[in-house]
């Protein structure tokens, strides 16, 4: 499976689920099951990297201003979600965290920005197609810290100086 492939995947499965990120993993599930098991483990791979090159503090930075805060778990999960987002936001936000504020349309924190869902979607198919738990992917661990200069999650101004698009857009208050 190429990158387009693995994009496509995504996106079919957003636009399908509408964006609803648990009805997404459903779906992705259900297409990955069509899928040969080494074609998962290949869509496991593109999922996990991208997952590991999302591990930055500006990133967790922006997702605390969404969420209004984000804590280990929390971000794990507005990682998948992000993934799940496609290619142009998912790209779009590692290059500039701020700009999400421009890339997202409406952002209901009830349903967006947790996608935990769709990082065991893979798992999930390859298990349903094999019987067995899916094997280690042969990637390299993510970092032990993220990339990047810290951020004060707990320091509005900060934030608010940091993420000015966003923190106007979807700051508290």
């Amino acid at each position: 499976m190429d990158e387009t492939e693995f994009w496509e995947i995504i996106d079919s499965t957003r636009v399908a689920a509408e964006g609803d990120p648990e009805d997404q993993a459903d779906l992705l599930v259900e297409r990955l099951v069509r899928l040969d098991p080494d074609a998962v483990l290949d869509f496991a791979r593109h999922f996990e990297a991208r997952f590991n090159r999302a591990y930055r503090w500006d990133l967790w930075g922006a997702a605390a201003v969404l969420l209004g805060g984000a804590s280990d778990d929390a971000f794990d999960y507005f990682r998948c979600w992000l993934i799940g987002q496609g290619r142009e936001i998912f790209e779009g936000a590692l290059h500039d965290p701020d700009g999400l504020a421009g890339l997202l349309g409406d952002f209901d924190e009830e349903i967006d920005g947790d996608g935990e869902d769709l990082g065991y979607a893979a798992d999930e198919a390859y298990e349903q197609l094999t019987g067995v738990v899916a094997p280690d992917l042969g990637l390299p661990p993510q970092a032990a810290e993220p990339e990047g200069t810290p951020v004060g999650f707990e320091d509005d101004a900060a934030l608010a100086e940091r993420f000015p698009l966003l923190w106007e857009r979807f700051g508290p208050g």
